[in-house]
């Protein structure tokens, strides 16, 4: 399959990075545009066609990904739309963009609103997929394990995607910022700052593991090491003094109402 990623910003430069790392896509089968060639340059060295005519770059496409600002993905939908292939499968990152408005400006073409997350460069994103109403479970099937070689995919209603923006896209953000508040805490009591990073990020990336793959709830993991008395027991109790489980609520629900106002 051949991919054309539009836009070399975080998110689509990890996209790419991520389908380079996971080796099933042929280097010379994907194409990464931007107004910038320095932008572009990493990938060049790393053997990733890259152009800046974003027309030229959909031809012959089979996936292309839109990974521009909310405000720019009508004008480069217009701008490749002539291009495109009858079946290329067309993607959109752009958060807020609903898929109405996406179809509007593709003339009511099959397509997909996506949020990501950056993981994709390490090939563990959590990716939700929400698919416009004519496209066909070939193309849904084609998206979802195109998406799969970055991480995990589920296809989602469109009505659920704001608040799946906020837990899997900005939660990389707020699960970041537990780590770094942890890293100073272990800091201040010797360790050094970069051992302190390496032991908690692998403590957080093993409980998210226990809770993935066993399906057990998070608090029945919990359970396991908070022993009567014990010192577990105790950092929780402070955490929760200090408004731990209310802080983390109230700013996925500040997100949220960012993106619905409505509350819906």
């Amino acid at each position: 399959m051949k991919v054309t990623v539009i836009g070399s910003g975080n998110i689509g430069s990890a996209l790419v990075t991520g389908l380079l790392r996971e080796g099933s896509i042929a280097t010379d089968d994907v194409i990464l545009t931007d107004i910038s060639q320095e932008t572009l340059a990493s990938f060049v060295a790393k053997g990733v066609h890259t152009m800046q005519n974003n027309a030229e770059a959909v031809k012959n496409a089979g996936i292309i990904v839109l990974c521009v600002k909310p405000y720019l993905i009508r004008d480069v939908i217009e701008e490749i739309l002539s291009s495109l292939t009858d079946d290329a499968l067309l993607v959109s990152f752009a958060a807020g963009v609903t898929i109405e408005q996406l179809s509007q400006f593709s003339g009511n073409r099959a397509l997909f609103r996506v949020i990501p997350n950056t993981a994709m460069s390490v090939c563990q994103s959590m990716t939700c997929i929400a698919a416009s109403g004519n496209t066909s479970v070939e193309q849904r099937n084609a998206a979802h394990n195109f998406f799969s070689r970055v991480g995990k995919a589920i296809m989602i209603d469109e009505s659920l995607m704001n608040v799946a923006t906020v837990v899997a896209s900005c939660g990389t953000a707020f699960a970041l910022r537990y780590l770094r508040a942890a890293t100073v805490a272990a800091v201040e009591t010797g360790l050094r700052p970069a051992v302190a990073t390496e032991l908690i990020a692998q403590t957080m990336l093993g409980a998210a593991v226990l809770v993935s793959e066993s399906g057990n709830h998070p608090e029945a993991e919990i359970d396991k090491v908070t022993t009567p008395k014990g010192i577990t027991v105790k950092g929780l109790n402070e955490m929760e003094h200090a408004g731990f489980s209310s802080a983390v609520i109230q700013g996925i629900l500040a997100a949220y109402g960012t993106l619905s106002p409505s509350g819906k």
